[in-house]
């Protein structure tokens, strides 16, 4: 029996895909390679596509035995997601519906969805727990909130049993240094510093310093990708198990500043890294903190590296001996 990865080519994707390889699991993989790349796919059976072409999808299906799926295929991109609404709304709604049609026309019954902590909106309190109030505040967030409805549905209708894993914000790289974060373009904080140490970019925007935190700058919870990877197991695992469906945060339950990340990068780097101040961006929280213990008590899911300096020491290895990412577009 094999799991089918949909986005497997991706940075959170590919290093499931890896951690699944490591426990010696059949993996097939379906990415369109849009965001992906194929260099980060250290095995499996890759079926190069997108989710809603419907007559890849059941051939997929029709090839291979399949047990569970682990959902990571979506646009991501908050920004983006505001200027292009129509495009988030295909590709993450529309193609989540297809892939549980296939999955429904094939008997398959479990599925782990990558979901995102944009479904909260502004937080009610810190640290977030799974009960607290969803209200998104970009296109991007509703999305995922839309996708996590539609599967709400399909459980209660269909039976297909569903963990929505509500991540905030991935870092850091595999052990092995051969696959990591690139992003094009890279919108997020750590592997933008380090591109500025290695002087791809000269200097790392600071948006707003009069934030009501200790430094002034916005906090957030740092999770490592390889820990965010195994709790995707151990969702596996639970369904395996029979276990009703369910949602659960992941994060370390502490939050770091950005003034905090450049100066850890600076201190793991040993380099400059020159800083540019600006304005506060529309709708940044002060504090974005997730509350984990769901997923530590139940899921049995216990992240490694909750080390800042570990977070970003791994991320810099990735870059120093990667430079220009993947080198495929």
């Amino acid at each position: 029996m094999a799991i089918l990865v949909t986005g497997g080519a991706g940075y959170i994707g590919s290093h499931t895909v890896a951690a699944l390889l490591e426990r010696g699991e059949e993996v097939v993989v379906l990415d369109n390679l849009q965001t992906g790349h194929r260099g980060a796919l250290l095995g499996g059976k890759l079926y190069e596509g997108d989710l809603r072409d419907k007559e890849l999808l059941a051939k997929l299906f029709g090839e291979n035995s399949i047990d569970a799926v682990i959902h990571f295929a979506a646009n991501s991109l908050v920004g983006e997601s505001m200027q292009k609404p129509v495009k988030y709304y295909d590709n993450n709604v529309y193609g989540t519906l297809c892939l549980l049609e296939a999955m429904d026309a094939a008997n398959v019954r479990r599925i782990v969805f990558s979901s995102t902590a944009a479904t909260y909106g502004e937080p009610e309190r810190v640290p977030i727990q799974e009960s607290d109030r969803t209200r998104p505040t970009n296109v991007y967030g509703e999305t995922k909130l839309m996708m996590e409805r539609m599967m709400s549905w399909f459980d209660q209708v269909l039976g297909i049993k569903y963990v929505a894993l509500r991540y905030f914000n991935a870092a850091g790289a595999h052990d092995s240094g051969k696959i990591g974060e690139d992003h094009r373009p890279e919108s997020h904080l750590i592997p933008l510093v380090l591109q500025t140490a290695l002087k791809q970019r000269e200097s790392i925007a600071v948006f707003g310093d009069d934030y009501p935190t200790e430094d002034g700058t916005c906090i957030r919870d740092y999770i490592h990708v390889s820990d965010l990877a195994d709790a995707h197991l151990c969702a596996v695992d639970y369904l395996r198990k029979g276990d009703r469906s369910n949602v659960f945060n992941l994060g370390i339950g502490a939050g770091f500043s950005v003034k905090e990340v450049i100066e850890t990068a600076k201190k793991v780097t040993g380099l400059d890294i020159p800083v540019v101040m600006q304005a506060r961006r529309a709708g940044d929280p002060a504090v974005l903190v997730a509350s984990s213990q769901k997923a530590r008590e139940v899921l049995g899911w216990n992240p490694k590296r909750e080390k800042l300096e570990d977070i970003i020491q791994s991320a810099w290895s990735w870059h120093q001996s990667h430079p220009n990412g993947y080198g495929d577009n």
